[in-house]
């Protein structure tokens, strides 16, 4: 993300973002890059056939001439197809931290959803989304507990946690390797006094 478009004084201003690490590239996966191909493609059919001058400013969404849409403008769409479809109110910006919170639930580490939300430290976003998913802090506890069981057992062998689990019991991936259980030691009290 190179540049934000803002409204100051009834008219769009482009301008960059507020800070280094707001300047970044955004990773998309495949099936959002093919949805964001068919509509640049029926972008491009659109200025074809516009029939009034069309302004190629880059823009992925853009107002009906092609310029870049006004953010507010944007704002009240969202309001009023959150309003058709039934779904409870949220503001567009909780989209960013509904986004943020799915890559977690997905098992994504804290550095890559700070790096994907532009926050220039890591502690705003562990402050904010550290506690968000009771699901990912059971998977947690869960792991935790079977390395300590194991250890406490007294094997030596490796130790293969259960599966984390994203919402819905669907996996995050393989199960993880190469972590050594260690026998826990009982501290004994001392003779001498």
């Amino acid at each position: 993300m190179r540049r934000q478009v803002q409204r100051q004084g009834g008219r769009n201003v482009v301008s960059v973002p507020k800070s280094a690490a707001s300047r970044r590239t955004v990773a998309l996966d495949h099936a959002t890059v093919a949805v964001l191909r068919r509509h640049q493609a029926a972008q491009q059919q659109e200025a074809q056939t516009a029939g009034r001058p069309w302004e190629e400013d880059g823009y992925v969404f853009t107002a009906p001439r092609g310029n870049a849409l006004a953010p507010d403008s944007l704002t009240r769409l969202f309001q009023r197809r959150l309003r058709q479809s039934g779904l409870p109110p949220v503001r567009l910006h909780d989209l960013r931290h509904g986004a943020a919170t799915l890559a977690l639930a997905a098992g994504a580490e804290l550095k890559v959803v700070q790096a994907m939300l532009g926050h220039a430290s890591i502690v705003v976003t562990a402050d904010t989304y550290a506690s968000v998913l009771p699901e990912t802090a059971h998977a947690a506890a869960e792991e935790t507990a079977a390395l300590v069981l194991a250890g406490m057992h007294g094997k030596k062998d490796r130790v293969t946690p259960s599966r984390r689990t994203r919402p819905g019991g669907v996996s995050s991936g393989p199960p993880r390797r190469g972590i050594r259980a260690r026998r826990i030691q009982r501290a004994r009290p001392s003779a001498e006094r």
